[in-house]
């Protein structure tokens, strides 16, 4: 794994000593002799990590990291403090700056490897949604995202550890801030992960049970705990199993014996990071969606339903048809034009109800342009169509669609153009053609009817 390491410090000869181990271990590294160095560095190209010394002279690590992570644009970059500071006091300082650890020089280089290595690899991905997101704010599509910030809703917390004792301190500790479950058993574990949308999973590495490690690997392939953080806790000296933790995707340790304050410190640290990547999911799916539906009318948009429509087509039998309808409001313009076009906009959202609510689940109902709406109608022939459309057109024609202004309301009514797939070599385009010109003839013979094309 390539990528680009910020180490400040400065006394040179240890930023040539991690630049010489972190270049055995193929990173790109830069360098910043102080504070102000180290925020023109991360303004100018945003590392993918920074490894922070705190006793600096001007401007400390401490200073420096609140800087970084209170930049909506660098909040995501990950921070190792490695410093010869070594009190709970200073890592305490140092994670509600943002750090996301804190290494105690001399510096194990195991655990520091796995621990760049894996805030990395978390930071990647987090990058592929912040881009995704920027896909969609360039779009317009979604709003500019905010920072990393602290929430005071309660975060629901899993911890798996045999010892009551353990458990007792873990709840005295994260609650009534939090709200905790606790599991001793493996198989519940899983249960609990697969079922609850945990924010935060906390495993007890030396629960006597069963391997911590393999609880962690199975969390991780679980599908619906992938996007929980796990914060293990190991004894002094296991270098080893901690470095297979961080390798296998656990976010976060804590070393024993815990300090209450630290434990707390880092459950904010990976609520707040969890929050944060939700959103930008939640962001990167509203995109999705709003990339291929109608913002009016909220039905699918005409770039979706083409292509829903050509994989239809392409598994279409004589036995199994598409039947496709294409609807037009009668004299829509005439109307937007009298009554105004806030009114127009809601003809079209009640006319886009009226459909959702004449077609079944399987169904495809789409604004197609203007005031022209079609269905996609799968495993379904003429007749049945037919009936569907009629009994729309009727729904239109006999109930007023209401206006929020005067005169109250308006009568309306939609022209139906109806065709049905031919198999073999018949396709979407084909199909829009005849549907098409069913609805001209519609339109011909005098509106507010239903034409099915020429057999």
């Amino acid at each position: 794994m390539t990528a680009r390491v910020l180490v400040v410090d400065d006394i040179i000869s240890n930023v040539k000593l991690l630049e010489a181990k972190l270049a055995a271990e193929y990173f790109e590294v830069v360098s910043a002799l102080n504070g102000e160095q180290a925020l023109a560095r991360v303004a100018a190209e945003i590392p993918d990590i920074i490894l922070l010394d705190v006793m600096m002279p001007g401007m400390d690590g401490f200073e420096v990291c609140r800087r970084i992570k209170a930049n909506p644009k660098t909040a995501h970059v990950p921070i190792v403090m490695v410093t010869a500071l070594d009190q709970p006091s200073d890592r305490i300082t140092g994670l509600e700056a943002g750090a996301d650890d804190f290494l105690t020089k001399p510096v194990d280089d195991t655990a520091l490897f796995a621990r760049v290595h894996s805030l990395v690899r978390l930071k990647m991905m987090t990058d592929e949604l912040r881009m995704r997101e920027e896909t969609g704010q360039s779009m317009g599509l979604v709003d500019p995202g905010e920072a990393m910030v602290d929430s005071d809703s309660p975060g629901r917390i899993l911890v798996v550890d045999d010892r009551p004792e353990s458990v007792a301190w873990y709840r005295t500790a994260l609650e009534p801030k939090n709200k905790v479950t606790t599991i001793e058993t493996f198989d519940e574990a899983l249960l609990r992960a697969r079922g609850d949308d945990f924010d935060l999973i906390v495993v007890s590495l030396g629960i006597r049970a069963f391997d911590g490690l393999r609880l962690c690997s199975h969390l991780r392939s679980i599908p619906e705990a992938r996007g929980a953080p796990i914060l293990v806790v190991v004894s002094e000296g296991e270098t080893r199993k901690l470095a297979q933790a961080l390798d296998m995707g656990v976010n976060d340790y804590l070393m024993r014996p815990v300090d209450r304050n630290e434990l707390q410190a880092r459950v904010r640290t990976q609520l707040r990071k969890k929050r944060y990547a939700d959103r930008l999911r939640h962001n990167v799916q509203l995109s999705l969606e709003m990339a291929i539906t109608d913002q009016l009318t909220s039905l699918h948009n005409r770039r979706y339903m083409a292509r829903h429509l050509d994989t239809l087509m392409k598994n279409a039998s004589p036995t199994k048809p598409i039947s496709f309808l294409v609807l037009d409001i009668d004299y829509f313009k005439s109307a937007n034009d009298t009554h105004g076009h806030d009114s127009g906009d809601s003809v079209l959202k009640e006319f886009a109800g009226r459909i959702a609510a004449n077609v079944r689940g399987i169904d495809l109902a789409c604004r197609y342009g203007g005031e022209e709406f079609v269905v996609v109608m799968p495993d379904t022939d003429t007749t049945f169509a037919y009936t569907v459309a009629e009994r729309l057109r009727e729904s239109v024609e006999q109930t007023p669609f209401p206006l929020a202004r005067p005169p109250g309301s308006i009568r309306v009514t939609v022209s139906v153009g109806l065709a049905c797939s031919l198999g073999g070599d018949d396709t979407a385009d084909n199909l829009l053609y005849r549907a098409d010109q069913a609805l001209y003839r519609a339109k011909r013979e005098g509106r507010n009817r239903v034409i099915a094309e020429a057999a």
